[in-house]
């Protein structure tokens, strides 16, 4: 008796559900004022700004006025501690 080949079906393309804007106030973040700032989008709807500069980050909401300061010390703590379970 002969058997049927199956055949495999690729999976569907996956859609993105993120989108992050970049811009570059100054190639080299040596110079006070420079950063790289991040507009993170969710589905088309703005989640929020990250602002890297060479002392601390700054996280602004989407529909906040101020904006967080976390220094790189503290940034390291929270990453530490969401990647590793706060070990």
């Amino acid at each position: 008796m002969a058997t049927r080949k199956r055949t495999t079906r690729k999976p569907a393309a996956a859609v993105r559900v993120h989108e992050v804007r970049a811009e570059l106030t100054n190639v080299e973040l040596v110079k006070a004022k420079s950063a790289l700032k991040l507009e993170v989008f969710v589905r088309r709807e703005k989640l929020g700004e990250l602002e890297v500069g060479r002392g601390s980050i700054y996280w602004r909401g989407a529909n906040r006025h101020l904006r967080k300061r976390i220094d790189w010390t503290r940034f390291a703590e929270m990453m530490d501690g969401l990647a590793y379970g706060g070990r």
